[in-house]
């Protein structure tokens, strides 16, 4: 899967007509690190993210985790989910001593 990614990120960017030189350039990163992303796919959230700003490919990291949302029933249990719900401390047992 990785190495699937590193080579969309290398298509994009030879579809953008972009050198990777230029890339690292646009993402302030060292060529080396263009490089192995596109290689091997290895690289830090950070960097993809930049990658992805610097080819206008925000939109596709975005959906990377969404789930669409069927039915509102399918929405609602969507939200709850992500909403914070209250932490109960943790009560003392009481020890019966003979």
């Amino acid at each position: 899967m990785a190495k699937a990614i590193g080579s969309r990120i290398r298509m994009t960017r030879l579809a953008r007509n972009l050198s990777q030189a230029e890339l690292a350039s646009m993402t302030d990163v060292s060529l080396s690190s263009i490089k192995r992303l596109e290689a091997t796919g290895q690289g830090t959230l950070q960097l993809l993210a930049s990658v992805a700003v610097a080819l206008h490919a925000t939109d596709e990291l975005e959906m990377l985790f969404v789930q669409p949302v069927q039915t509102i029933a399918q929405a609602e249990a969507v939200a709850n989910v992500f909403t914070r719900k209250r932490a109960r401390k943790a009560s003392l047992r009481r020890v019966a001593v003979d």
